[in-house]
Formats: C-alpha cells, structure tokens, sequence
C-alpha cells in the first residue's frame, strides 16, 4: 500500500446531561476518526507508517463547555491551539507521517540490507478515546495512546482527564484536594500499594519491583468515580515496564479529610 489511505467520519456516540440549564446546555460527544497509512519506500514491502486516531469531540448546542473542553483536548493530545478538534487531528497526521519520512528514510537506505532490522522502521500512532460518567458533577475522558517508534518495545498509556460538566474545567488534583494535600495522599496511595501487592514494607515494595527508581507521588491521572477515586499509574512510572500498569482505588472516606471543601462528589 503506497499511503494514500485517508478517512474522515463523524460518529455519535455519547450523551452526558449537565447539572443545570436543559437540554441546550447538555453536552455530548461525537468521534472524530483520522486514518492514514504511507510506505517509506516505493518498493515492494516497504516499512511504513500508519496513523489511526479516535477523537471524542464535544458538542453543544449552547453555553462554552464543550469548546473549553476542545480546546483543552487539542493543546494535550496534539500540542496545538486555536484549532478545532478535526483540524487538529489532520495536522498531526500529516506532521507525523513527514517527520516519520524524513528522519528514517536515510537511516533505511542505510539499513537494508540488513534484513533483521526491517522491523525497526515500521512505525505506528494510535489514539483511542472513550468517554464515560464520573460522579454527579464530572466527565471523565480516557484516551489510550499506542505507538511503536524503532524501539524495542511500543508503547501502550492512559491518559485519563476528568472536566466539569457544567463548565468543561479539566480538574487537577488541586481542584480536589485542599492545600497541603501532597503529603498525606503521598502516604495514602503508598498505603493502598503495599496493600494491593501484600507487601509489609517499602522494602518489600521494592523486592517485588515497585518504586526502585522513584518515590510514590500523587499522579495527576485519576479517575473521579462515584464513591471512589481511581489512581492510574502507566508503566514506567512506579515499576518497570514488565509489570504494566498499576490502579489504586481510594475511597472518598479514606481522603475526605484532605478534598476540598468546595469539592462534591
């Protein structure tokens, strides 16, 4: 295939009520799709370079949540302002493929005759995205990203962003917990680890892989659920890549002492 592959279609997929103001102010979502294969070469098996984004993109018919929820979404997936969703998703598309081009193209000429490392050279970007109900007042917006960039292994993370219904305001950890929080989550979601893997101790944390290159942190990337907050951590960032991913699961009761008083769940 010579990379001529390219579609675009809108699906609806999603429909989330926000807390007040009706159905004009309800936001929902619609999946913007962006596929495109190239070969690096014009022979015959060819590496090349395949792109398939699944963008979930907010729709309203009144008030600014959705577009403060675009806006966010365009500058953290594709690093882009003042452009739509749609726009967005293209752009990286095309800078992906012709920087994919033109970086590896005089490395293959290299390359080639050496048969074991064709493989290196098939590259791929994936983005997948799914969006689901948090508590009463949230959104949370999941996007897994799949790629394969001539390393030895590809990479497979989740990026998870929760926004406020009413106002698209993507919610951090600040907006969460009070001040001063740092310390006494830090200590929770440690307390959470050693129990999730049976571990007594730090030392024993580490005997089993976990955190033997960093500390625990409080992770930016949770999910605001129900009753619970979900702490996701992607591999590499408190074990090694062979361990994969790792999910606290925090009650609200274990950390109401630290949230914010104008936070409700």
């Amino acid at each position: 295939m010579n990379g001529k592959i390219l579609t675009f279609f809108v699906v609806s997929l999603w429909l989330f009520a926000s807390c007040k103001g009706g159905d004009d102010q309800e936001v929902w979502f619609e999946t913007i799709s962006m596929e495109k294969t190239v070969d690096l070469t014009d022979e015959d098996l060819s590496p090349n370079c395949s792109v398939s984004l699944k963008v979930q993109n907010a729709r309203q018919k009144s008030g600014k949540a959705a577009q403060v929820i675009n806006e966010y979404l365009v500058e953290r997936l594709f690093n882009m302002q003042d452009i739509s969703i749609e726009a967005a998703a293209e752009q990286f598309t095309q800078n992906y493929i012709q920087n994919y081009k033109n970086t590896l193209l005089p490395l293959y000429h290299q390359d080639k005759a050496d048969t074991t490392k064709r493989a290196w050279y098939d590259y791929h970007y994936i983005i997948t995205t799914e969006t689901q109900t948090g508590n009463e007042h949230t959104i949370v917006y999941l996007t897994t990203i799949d790629y394969y960039e001539g390393a030895s292994h590809g990479i497979n993370e989740l990026l998870v962003m929760n926004f406020d219904k009413e106002t698209g305001k993507h919610l951090t950890l600040s907006d969460v917990f009070a001040t001063g929080y740092e310390q006494q989550l830090t200590a929770i979601l440690l307390k959470a680890l050693k129990e999730k893997t049976g571990s007594e101790d730090l030392a024993a944390l580490k005997e089993k892989g976990y955190l033997n290159a960093m500390d625990m942190f409080p992770t930016e990337n949770f999910i605001l659920g129900e009753e619970t907050i979900t702490f996701y951590y992607n591999p590499y960032e408190i074990a090694p890549y062979t361990m994969g991913a790792t999910e606290l699961i925090i009650p609200y009761s274990d950390v109401d002492k630290i949230l914010k008083n104008s936070f409700d769940y």
